[in-house]
C-alpha cells in the first residue's frame, strides 16, 4: 500500500483564488494523492485516454520494486496523463470519491486537471494551437459575414487543410463548423426592427428571457439559435440577446464563454471574458429574467465554472440565473404552460446525450421534449463523442478521439432513426464525420414539430 494519503489535509485547491494553485510542490502532491486513488480504484480506465497512461505509469513503478504506489510519478508522467484529458467530466459523475458525494477524498480530476494546464501555461506559455482555438469569437468574427464564402472554400480544401495542421496543430481530418454569411445577433437586430415579437394569449403578458446564443450560434450555425428564438416566442416568452439592441449599434455583444482558454490554461483570457459576459448579463438578471443557452458546454462552464474563478456577487448571480434551454424548457413543459400542438412528427431519432448536459445532472431535458411529439420515438445514446470542446480538434488527439468516439458511432448506426439530434454543436460535427449524418439540436427538432419557419 502506497505511503500517500488518502485525505487532504486541507480542500484541494481548484481556483486560481486559492494562494496554493500556482504552488509548485502542492500542485505535484495533490496530484499523486489523486492518482493514487485513481490507481486503487481504476473504474474509470474506459472513459479516456488519461486513466489508461496513469495506470501503466503506476504499476511500472511498482513492478520494477521503486514505489509502493504513485509516489513516484514525474513530470513526464503528469504531462502525459494532463495531455490525454479531454474535459469530458464523465470521471467526476461517476467517481465516489468527490465532495458531491460527501467523500472526505474530495477528489476533482477534471479540476485538477485544469489546475495543471494553468501551472504548465504559466511556466512555459500557452501553445499557438491553444491560442488560436481559444479565440472562437474572434475566428467567427474574422471570417463569418462577407467573409464566408472564401472561409469556407477554404475550410473544404484538403490542401489548405494540411498545411493548416502543420501551422496551428488543428487537425486537417476533423470538420470545423463553417462560417455563417450573417451572423444570429445581426438577423435578430433586423427582425427587433421589424417589431416581431412573442406569440401571447389575449389577456396574457409575455415572459421574458435573455439568449445567450454561443459562439457557434453566433457565428457558424445561426439557425440554432434562430430555432430557439422561434420556439420561445411561440411560447409566449419575449426574447432578449445583449448587444442587438435596434437603436444602439455600438452596443456590445456578448463574447465566448472562456471554456476554450480554460483548455488551454490561459485563465487571464478567460476571466476577462466571464467578467464582460457577466456585465452584459446581470442587469437582466437583476429585471428576473433567466439566462438559456444553447450548448452544453457553454451552459457548463456558467455554471460551475466561472464563478469557481471569478466569485463576485454579479458572477454568482448570472451563474445562479443559468440554465440550458432545453432545461428551461421543461420547466415551462412541467408548469403545464408548453404549447404541445404539434403539427409534424419526428420519427425516430437518434439523441446523444451529451457528457457536458450529463455533467449538469438535470438528466436529458431534450430528450423529454422531443418525447411529447407524437409517434416520435427518442432513442437515448449515452456515449462521449471525445471533442468536449477543443480537444478533440488538435491533431495530436484526433486518432484518439475517433477511437473513443466509437462507441457513440456505432450507438447512431444502431439506431437507424429518421433525426439525430445532439445538444452539443461539436458532437454533431464528429457525427457528421463518422456517421456521414447531420446532426440538429433538439431545439430545431422542436421548432420543425411545431411546423415553425426559422431558417
Amino acid at each position: 500500500m502506497s505511503v500517500i494519503a488518502r485525505h487532504p489535509k486541507k480542500p484541494p485547491a481548484s481556483s486560481p483564488n486559492d494562494e496554493r494553485y500556482f504552488d509548485a510542490r502542492d500542485l505535484e502532491d495533490e496530484l499523486r494523492r489523486a492518482f493514487q486513488i485513481c490507481h486503487e480504484c481504476r473504474m474509470c480506465v474506459n472513459y479516456c485516454g488519461s486513466f489508461p497512461v496513469l495506470f501503466a505509469a503506476v504499476d511500472k513503478a511498482i513492478d520494477s520494486g521503486a514505489a509502493e504506489g504513485a509516489e513516484k510519478i514525474d513530470d513526464a508522467d503528469i504531462k502525459a496523463v494532463s495531455d490525454q484529458c479531454w474535459q469530458c467530466k464523465l470521471c467526476y459523475i461517476k467517481c465516489p470519491y468527490t465532495a458531491d458525494e460527501q467523500a472526505a477524498e474530495l477528489l476533482d480530476f477534471p479540476r485538477l486537471m485544469a489546475r495543471e494546464r494553468a501551472n504548465r501555461a504559466r511556466r512555459e506559455g500557452i501553445p499557438i494551437v491553444d491560442r488560436i482555438l481559444g479565440e472562437p469569437q474572434m475566428i467567427g468574427a474574422m471570417g463569418g459575414g462577407i467573409m464566408a464564402p472564401v472561409s469556407n472554400f477554404v475550410l473544404a480544401s484538403r490542401l489548405v487543410r494540411k498545411v493548416q495542421e502543420v501551422a496551428t496543430g488543428i487537425s486537417a481530418e476533423f470538420p470545423l463548423p463553417p462560417m455563417a454569411s450573417q451572423t444570429f445577433s445581426s438577423w435578430f437586430r433586423e427582425r427587433q426592427k421589424k417589431g416581431i415579437g412573442p406569440r401571447v394569449k389575449e389577456g396574457q403578458s409575455a415572459r421574458e428571457v435573455v439568449l445567450f446564443p454561443t459562439c457557434y450560434g453566433e457565428y457558424n450555425t445561426p439557425e440554432i439559435a434562430k430555432a430557439a428564438v422561434a420556439v420561445l416566442e411561440h411560447n409566449g416568452f419575449r426574447v432578449f440577446v445583449p448587444g442587438t439592441d435596434a437603436e444602439n449599434a455600438d452596443e456590445e455583444r456578448l463574447s465566448c464563454c472562456g471554456m476554450p482558454n480554460l483548455d488551454g490554461g490561459d485563465l487571464d483570457a478567460y476571466t476577462a471574458k466571464v467578467k464582460a459576459n457577466a456585465a452584459l448579463l446581470y442587469p437582466h438578471v437583476q429585471k428576473g429574467r433567466k439566462v438559456a443557452v444553447l450548448g452544453p458546454t457553454c451552459g457548463y462552464t456558467m455554471k460551475r465554472e466561472w464563478a469557481e474563478y471569478v466569485p463576485t456577487d454579479e458572477v454568482k448571480a448570472v451563474t445562479a440565473a443559468t440554465l440550458d434551454i432545453m432545461e428551461m424548457l421543461v420547466t415551462v413543459a412541467r408548469e403545464k404552460k408548453l404549447d404541445r400542438e404539434f403539427k409534424n412528427s419526428l420519427g425516430t431519432v437518434a439523441y446523444h446525450a451529451a457528457c457536458h448536459l450529463r455533467a449538469q445532472k438535470i438528466g436529458f431535458p431534450g430528450a423529454r421534449l422531443l418525447g411529447l411529439v407524437p409517434n416520435t420515438d427518442v432513442r437515448v445514446i449515452e456515449e462521449c463523442s471525445a471533442v468536449d470542446g477543443t480537444w478533440g480538434m488538435k491533431a495530436d488527439y484526433y486518432e484518439t478521439g475517433r477511437k473513443y468516439a466509437q462507441r457513440l458511432t456505432r450507438g447512431i448506426d444502431g439506431a437507424e432513426a429518421a433525426v439525430v439530434v445532439s445538444d452539443c454543436t461539436l458532437s454533431g460535427l464528429r457525427i457528421q464525420k463518422e456517421n456521414a449524418a447531420k446532426a440538429v439540436h433538439p431545439v430545431m427538432a422542436l421548432a420543425d414539430a411545431y411546423g415553425l419557419d426559422y431558417r
